[in-house]
């Protein structure tokens, strides 16, 4: 016996509903999977660690690189909409001993600022403030050299502070505000404290905390590693 498309549908739903499974109507669209929220008593939050890095201005990038470059992304990083570009350059401090290869990442800023850490400015032998990112008014000054030209920034290079990126809804789970400071438990191959962590909150930020190199050396814990806020 032929049976219609209509008979074979209805006799398929019969036979999910007496399995006590829902049928699915054909034209229904799949929904993707709500990212899972932190659990209520997790307090933690993932590492990223910063090598020394440069954010330029377009028209530093067309000193240091030639008239109308256009930096060439390379992977995006860990926050939403930055990226690690393919150009590196050179820094320059007093001391002249270069430190080669260092990544400038995107986008561009409206003010060029050099990041980099305590063992680089003995390096250069420079005396950069540890500053908040884009507060660089009296920090250190710095040249950085590229394949077509150079540029000396009166002020531009800094200690990143070390910071927390969260969404809202983060600073709500975690009970703070853009602004905040906290304290954070490192357990690492050498545990520790960090105290006077700024948190940062914004609805383009995803939670991630961020500290440089000798940071993390310092306390044994990499890229992936989680530390626990505690007030």
């Amino acid at each position: 016996m032929a049976y219609t498309n209509e008979q074979i549908e209805e006799m398929v739903k019969k036979a999910l509903a007496e399995m006590s499974i829902p049928a699915m109507a054909g034209s229904a669209k799949k929904e993707a999977p709500a990212a899972p929220a932190q659990a209520a008593n997790d307090f933690t939050v993932p590492i990223g660690v910063s090598n020394r890095h440069i954010h330029l201005t377009q028209e530093h990038v067309d000193i240091l690189f030639g008239p109308g470059y256009q930096l060439t992304p390379l992977k995006d990083l860990s926050q939403p909409g930055q990226f690690a570009c393919k150009e590196t350059l050179t820094l320059l401090g007093p001391s002249m001993r270069a430190i080669e290869g260092v990544r400038v990442l995107g986008p561009l800023r409206k003010q060029s600022q050099v990041e980099i850490s305590v063992t680089d400015s003995y390096i250069l032998k420079v005396k950069p403030p540890v500053r908040e990112s884009g507060k660089l008014s009296g920090s250190a000054p710095v040249t950085i050299v590229g394949p077509k030209g150079i540029v000396t920034l009166k002020e531009g290079c800094i200690i990143a502070n070390r910071h927390i990126h969260m969404s809202p809804a983060d600073g709500e789970h975690f009970g703070v505000k853009d602004g905040d400071y906290v304290n954070v438990d490192v357990v690492g191959t050498k545990h520790t404290v960090w105290f006077d962590v700024q948190i940062r909150v914004s609805d383009k930020f995803r939670l991630e905390m961020h500290v440089d190199t000798d940071d993390a050396n310092a306390a044994g814990i990499g890229n992936g590693s989680r530390v626990t806020v505690i007030k």
